[in-house]
Parts: structure tokens; C-alpha cells; sequence
């Protein structure tokens, strides 16, 4: 059995992973920019760090919410939040269209770090680029959260079905396997649950999650 010190780890393997190469190219960037002098080079150097700046800034707010306390909000966070930063993914990502069907303002702490990570999964899938719906709503007192990512072609590694819905074996667990085995934890200890379908060029993703006690009513 994964202690909770070794998710820690594997999660914080993943968040430096994934910051590597935006910061990498901020630092690339900065040292050629203090070497050139050709204008046009530099108004070019300029632009490949702001987008660098902008997708480490993107990739840092989807860290806090998906995988953090999100601390700021209360025992809700609005729907809003997690939508942007879910859009600015996608945008980095290029060729994703997202649909939304959103029937709450806001939703509990765990829905949203859940639905960010299953929206994650999906859009790492389109790896061709694709349409990427995602819906959420609040009935009989669950939080239920669905994404479905379509494409031409869809990557999808089994080991992260089988985290999703908690039938990792020993040794299964990795970096890359460890945000969906996290949000199965988070989806066993409210009572609810996760669950997957992939079929040729679709990846259905989605969740059930009984809402905390003290926000019922």
C-alpha cells in the first residue's frame, strides 16, 4: 500500500516534470536575449518568454486547484476559476475545442480538484486535438462530473483507468499514474466513485462524489 508520502512525492514528481521545460525555456530565453543584439531577434526572444511565462503561470494555477489546498476559497470554489484554467490548458495544448455544460455557479473543493484532473487525463489523450466536453451539476446531494474527449486519435494508458477506479497493482503507481490514483482516494473517502470508457476515438471520464457533510442545505 502507497503512503501518503510517497503520493506526496510522485505528485511533486509530476508538477516539476511538467515545469521543467517552460521554465527551462524562460531561462533559455533570457540568456539568448542578453547575447543578441539584432532587434528582430530580440522582439523574438521577447515573444518565446512571454509565452513560456504564460504557460508556467497556467500550468502553476491548475497545480493549486487540482492538487492543492486552493486555498482563498471557502468550502466552494466558483465554477469560473476552474474553467480558466482548464481553457488556458487547452489553449496551450492547440487544436482542443472545449464544450461546457455547467449547471452550478460553484462547486465543493473535492468536485473541482477531481473534475480538473479528469479534464487533464482527457485533453493529455487528444493528442491529435479534439473536442473536449465537460459537464458538472449538483443532484440527490452528489457533485456528477463528466468529460468526454474525442479526437482522431486518443493516447490513453490503461494503468491510469486502472488507478481511476482504484485497481492499481503493486508497482503500478508512478508520477504519471499518481493525480488519478489521488482523486480515487479523494472519491472513496466521500463515498463516491470513479469511472472510464474508451472506445475507438472517445475517452469518457466521469465521477460521482457525495457532497460534504456541512454543505448540504
Amino acid at each position: 500500500m502507497t503512503s501518503q508520502t510517497d503520493l506526496a512525492a510522485l505528485l511533486c514528481s509530476r508538477l516539476c516534470h511538467d515545469m521543467l521545460s517552460p521554465v527551462g525555456a524562460l531561462s533559455n530565453g533570457l540568456e539568448l536575449l542578453a547575447d543578441e543584439r539584432d532587434p528582430e531577434m530580440r522582439a523574438r526572444c521577447v515573444e518565446l518568454l512571454e509565452q513560456s511565462a504564460k504557460i508556467s503561470t497556467d500550468k502553476l494555477k491548475f497545480f493549486r486547484l487540482a492538487f492543492g489546498a486552493a486555498g482563498g476559497f471557502g468550502e466552494a470554489v466558483p465554477v469560473e476559476e476552474a474553467q480558466d484554467v482548464i481553457e488556458a490548458l487547452a489553449s496551450d495544448a492547440k487544436g482542443v475545442k472545449i464544450n461546457w455544460a455547467m449547471s452550478e455557479s460553484s462547486l465543493p473543493k473535492p468536485a473541482v480538484k477531481v473534475m480538473l484532473n479528469l479534464a487533464q487525463i482527457a485533453l493529455d489523450a487528444l493528442v491529435r486535438g479534439g473536442t473536449l466536453d465537460i459537464g458538472a451539476e449538483m443532484r440527490d446531494g452528489n457533485a456528477e462530473i463528466v468529460t468526454r474527449a474525442n479526437g482522431e486519435r486518443i493516447a490513453f494508458d490503461e494503468t491510469i483507468g486502472k488507478a481511476l477506479q482504484g485497481d492499481l497493482a503493486r508497482g503500478e503507481l508512478s508520477s504519471r499514474t499518481a493525480a488519478a490514483h489521488m482523486i480515487a482516494l479523494v472519491a472513496e473517502e466521500l463515498g463516491g466513485g470513479l469511472q472510464y470508457k474508451l472506445a475507438d476515438k472517445t475517452l469518457v471520464l466521469g465521477a460521482v462524489l457525495p457532497q460534504p457533510e456541512g454543505m448540504i442545505g
